[in-house]
């Protein structure tokens, strides 16, 4: 590819069809791994904790997977990935036990951070930094595409071979999607087989990673947590709060599904936006709409408004979609950009644990009202931190301005 200017066409299928294929899989298994538990003997809240390792596998897996794509490169670590997730996802099926089944569902969780911390490292990698909003925005939207399709695939298999069939739904993209990575030329490496981009002999530790860049991970870190919690939230508090107004759950569905699919929709204009007009331009709008939406939830008392804050929701967070992965790889240094990724990712993923526990914990405490206006207070302050801490990128892809601290770009 030395030679050749780099564009979304020409990474398409390398680019994106693995984790299109892997978001699939992550689809068809969320909604069978409550059902497996149950099938096994546990009760509703040790369904719900089952399902609560797989995010709890990721964020143990941010930082180690940093470390391993830097040492071993990020195509090596998608297929390691891919063999682990293959190995997880057996595992599911053979499982006699709850405790089985729950390790299992965790080591997918570090599977699949590895496979899209990688991913995302290879993408910052590849592509020029005026696509880079496009590519990572992209790549948010294949995943989320995936995860929206997953489910309606799986559907039909389940109801042949049981929750067995979406552990086998996955077991088979995982696969194709190695072969795809395995066919498709490495676009990171010019025909001679060298290294498209200088690296170090020795990838940097990630503690001397943390050292160096502390102020931007404190500083922006904690923007990101905040919304890695309000985007995790709105996925609890719309079902919630439609139980609350008396819908049933066919109509709680439907709800839940036009959200999404504007979620879904708005990945690509929100990565052009960020490429010509800043990142600050949609991550603010995107967290205050979101944060907003949030509070006037407890307003509702229908469906025709829920359907409305339903919408805005969608609207909000699809409107961010790709936010945090395009932020971090435009603050990452290029020479330890992976394992700083994986930190990064971290504070996401810790904020999207956090956020449905908060909404939780407020409900216990007081209701469940009060709990979404918190979350909407957080998006709020989400929104006030990027606007003071977000690196810029002018039009036409300048340079990073750096706010966030000196040593954002080194």
């Amino acid at each position: 590819m030395r030679g050749t200017a780099v564009t979304l066409r020409s990474i398409a299928v390398p680019a994106y069809g693995p984790p299109l294929l892997y978001g699939i899989g992550q689809g068809a298994v969320a909604p069978a791994i409550a059902l497996s538990a149950r099938d096994l003997g546990a009760s509703v809240g040790v369904a719900g904790l089952v399902v609560a390792v797989l995010g709890v596998g990721q964020i143990a897996g941010d930082v180690p997977a940093g470390a391993l794509a830097a040492r071993i490169g990020e195509r090596r670590a998608m297929l390691l990935a891919v063999a682990v997730a293959v190995a997880a996802l057996v595992g599911c099926l053979l499982a006699p036990t709850v405790a089985v089944l729950g390790t299992s569902v965790f080591v997918l969780g570090l599977a699949n951070s590895v496979f899209g911390l990688a991913r995302q490292t290879y993408l910052s990698e590849v592509v020029p930094l005026h696509l880079r909003a496009r590519a990572l925005s992209t790549l948010g939207g294949t995943l989320r595409i995936g995860m929206f399709a997953g489910p309606f695939l799986a559907a039909p298999a389940i109801r042949v071979g049981g929750t067995d069939a979406a552990y086998a739904l996955h077991l088979v993209v995982a696969v194709l999607a190695a072969v795809v990575l395995l066919v498709v030329p490495d676009l990171t490496r010019p025909a001679d087989g060298r290294s498209a981009k200088p690296r170090q002999a020795r990838p940097a530790g990630v503690a001397a990673v943390v050292r160096r860049h502390r102020r931007v991970l404190v500083h922006l870190g904690t923007a990101v947590l905040l919304v890695g919690a309000v985007r995790a939230s709105r996925q609890a508090v719309i079902p919630l709060w439609a139980d609350h107004l008396g819908l049933d759950a066919a109509t709680t569905s439907l709800v839940y599904g036009v959200s999404g699919l504007l979620d879904t929709l708005l990945f690509y204009p929100s990565g052009k936006v960020m490429d010509l007009r800043g990142r600050a331009f949609v991550a603010v709008p995107s967290m205050a709409v979101l944060g907003l939406a949030h509070l006037l939830l407890p307003l509702t008392g229908g469906l025709p408004s829920l359907v409305a804050v339903a919408v805005l929701m969608g609207v909000g967070n699809g409107m961010g979609a790709g936010v945090v992965m395009v932020v971090g790889a435009d603050v990452a240094p290029p020479r330890s950009r992976a394992e700083f990724l994986g930190v990064w990712r971290l504070f996401h993923d810790a904020g999207s644990a956090a956020g449905p526990l908060v909404v939780s914990a407020v409900t216990a405490l007081v209701a469940l009202g009060p709990a979404v206006a918190v979350m909407g207070l957080v998006g709020v302050g989400a929104a006030g931190l990027l606007a003071r801490r977000l690196p810029g990128v002018a039009p036409g892809g300048a340079a990073p301005a750096g706010r966030a601290g000196p040593d954002a770009g080194q």
